[in-house]
């Protein structure tokens, strides 16, 4: 019960990207085909909201539930591992009609279908943490 808050805090946000249409695999499609501004809108609004969460977290602003200061790691650079994570996700969410987060809503709404592509996502995840290791760095 004590965590009850942050699930629903997670079924308003589902129920806000539903609403939004973020989770449509036709505005996903319409922006792929660059056919329109509806989810680089969103995406961009995210990226904004992201890069002042981080300058806040940096700067001590925002502190965890239990006071102590958010740190971020940095993350491993290259170009290759940069270009090659962003070419398979592509792929996936292109091909999948959907990125992880609202892969979770869909199946909320009953979207049998995307439970394959969930099994996907997560099979993704298990083979990439075994070969992790070995990907260029």
């Amino acid at each position: 019960m004590r965590f009850i808050k942050y699930l629903l805090v997670g079924i308003l946000f589902g129920i806000t990207l539903s609403k939004a249409e973020v989770i449509s695999w036709f505005r996903i499609y319409e922006m792929f085909k660059l056919q329109s501004f509806h989810m680089y809108g969103v995406i961009g609004s995210a990226v904004a909201i992201g890069v002042i969460l981080i300058y806040l977290f940096k700067n001590e602003r925002i502190k965890s539930l239990y006071g102590n200061p958010i740190t971020v790691e940095p993350k491993k650079k290259g170009i290759s591992r940069n270009l090659l994570g962003g070419i398979i996700f592509g792929f996936g969410w292109a091909l999948g009609g959907a990125c992880p987060g609202p892969m979770y809503i869909l199946v909320g709404k009953g979207v049998v279908s995307i439970l394959v592509v969930l099994f996907g996502a997560h099979l993704g995840a298990f083979l990439y943490h075994a070969v992790k290791h070995r990907l260029p760095h």
